[in-house]
């Protein structure tokens, strides 16, 4: 692509060399510059790209986009000075690849807890309904029919946009993609065109990154400020951030909820393992996903998809035929009558919601018993927050391993347990392999009793030192209650 071109509409504050000249490829990684390529100089968390601007001309790259130019100019380099090279990255992916986000309908998917949930389920509504359309997800890639490994929650705003040309390429109509706090924050989503914006709800989470809850929740609202006009922003209005993520937003403001009155007013009528009988504006129907948070999730999924002009009763009609996501409330029932429930819930708000959920569906004459971890690296406060929820919920909790990272398991464990009351001592046992915690829960339970396997969900992994191990819950359960039951 022509370098003049890919600069339309990119503010520039002063260049130096030939701008007729073409560009094979964008990177922000000097290690990834090829022959004519633009490097584009971001200053990271960890490292600034300003230091890397040689090391990527000597890779081949001819264009150097930057906050600041180098002491020494090379003579066959065009340089381009601009105000924010974050920021610019996003424009110049996006007029690289065509401006895809203008070619579809790019819907972003905010929030604490439920991202992957609600667009995986408009991915399969608008699939039921007929339409070709791509997902960007934690769990998976998809474009039409085709799967990619997922990499990060939101990819680089290059990839994002490499992804989007694709979709538009292979015929897609549609685009759903989470849209992460580190997202927004790293300007990933920069230049991207949203026809619709969402917002599931807003708990402590990802303070190691943003410090404070204020700040966590101004990046997120960041997202909704910067909706153009003809957009429309979705929130949740039982959530009481929700009403501030609309504050400042140009887009057309449409809210849902279950418990106050909203555009989208939902009711469950009926809940139980195996689904619910909801109420979506008057429409009853019913589902296969269970629990209140896949209420809100459908909620939102239905409000997004009528937003986008979908026939309300063909919407419903897709709703009734969906499948659970993976890693998310997924069941499973042993030959010996145990119920297992496999879950993602890795933060305070979510690991209370899929209990409250089995509570409200149980009988009592059932035990539960919640297997669960906390991630290392990552935000502390939540970990005692955790344990208190657990055990307080459970009739026995039993606290392991999640992603330990680079920490140390017993530490992570000890700063769960913090949060344990004393009125709760009992109703707990610690167990740092993940696959012995199981185990144990699996010995300690009766017929009939639900065994919550919480945090990793659709993960296949786990990461102690730095290294993923292959682990897989689903699997693991599979394999104790196999073994035990011979």
């Amino acid at each position: 692509m022509k370098l003049k071109d890919l600069l339309n509409r990119i503010p520039t504050l002063e260049t130096q060399g030939e701008l007729n000249r073409k560009v094979s490829e964008i990177v922000f990684d000097s290690r990834k510059a090829v022959e004519k390529a633009m490097y584009v100089a971001v200053r990271g968390t960890v490292a600034d790209g300003h230091a890397f601007i040689g090391s990527a001309i000597e890779k081949g790259a001819t264009v150097i986009v930057a906050e600041e130019f180098p002491t020494s100019l090379q003579e066959n380099v065009t340089y381009i000075k601009v105000k924010n090279s974050a920021k610019s990255l996003g424009h110049l992916a996006s007029n690289f690849y065509g401006n895809p986000s203008q070619k579809l309908a790019l819907i972003g998917i905010t929030g604490t807890n439920g991202k992957t949930s609600v667009t995986t389920l408009l991915f399969d509504i608008f699939k039921a309904l007929g339409y070709s359309s791509a997902l960007i997800s934690t769990v998976e890639y998809r474009i039409g029919d085709e799967v990619f490994p997922s990499t990060h929650t939101t990819p680089d705003v290059i990839t994002l946009n490499k992804i989007l040309s694709q979709a538009v390429n292979n015929g897609c109509q549609y685009a759903f993609m989470e849209v992460s706090s580190h997202g927004i924050h790293q300007n990933r989503t920069e230049g991207l065109n949203f026809k619709v914006g969402g917002f599931t709800n807003i708990t402590h989470d990802h303070l190691d990154y943003h410090k404070t809850f204020e700040e966590y929740l101004k990046v997120k609202k960041r997202f909704f400020d910067e909706l153009p006009s003809e957009a429309v922003a979705i929130t949740n209005a039982d959530d009481k951030n929700g009403a501030v993520m609309l504050q400042n937003t140009k887009a057309k403001k449409k809210t849902y909820a279950l418990k106050t009155m909203a555009d989208y007013h939902g009711k469950i009528l009926e809940v139980d393992f195996n689904g619910m009988l909801l109420n979506f504006n008057g429409k009853e129907f019913w589902t296969t996903l269970t629990g209140k948070f896949n209420g809100y999730n459908l909620l939102l999924a239905y409000a997004v998809a009528v937003e986008c002009g979908c026939n309300e009763e063909e919407v419903l009609q897709a709703i009734s035929t969906l499948h659970r996501v993976k890693g998310r409330f997924e069941t499973l029932k042993s030959a010996g009558g145990i119920f297992f429930v496999v879950d993602y819930a890795h933060t305070p708000d979510a690991l209370e919601n899929i209990l409250d959920s089995i509570n409200e569906i149980r009988t009592k004459n059932e035990r539960l018993i919640t297997v669960f971890g906390c991630g290392g690296d990552r935000d502390h406060e939540k970990r005692p927050e955790m344990g208190r929820i657990a055990t307080r919920k459970s009739t026995l909790a039993i606290i392991t391993t999640d992603n330990p990272r680079t920490e140390d398991p017993s530490v992570i464990i000890k700063e769960i347990e913090a949060g344990v009351e004393p009125q709760n001592f009992g109703k707990y046992t610690s167990i740092p392999d993940r696959k012995e915690a199981i185990k144990m829960a699996i010995k300690f339970a009766e017929p009939k009793d639900i065994i919550l396997v919480a945090g990793k969900g659709h993960e296949t992994y786990q990461e102690i030192n730095g290294v993923r191990h292959h682990f897989d819950d689903k699997e693991t359960i599979m394999e104790l209650t196999q073994l035990m039951s011979k």
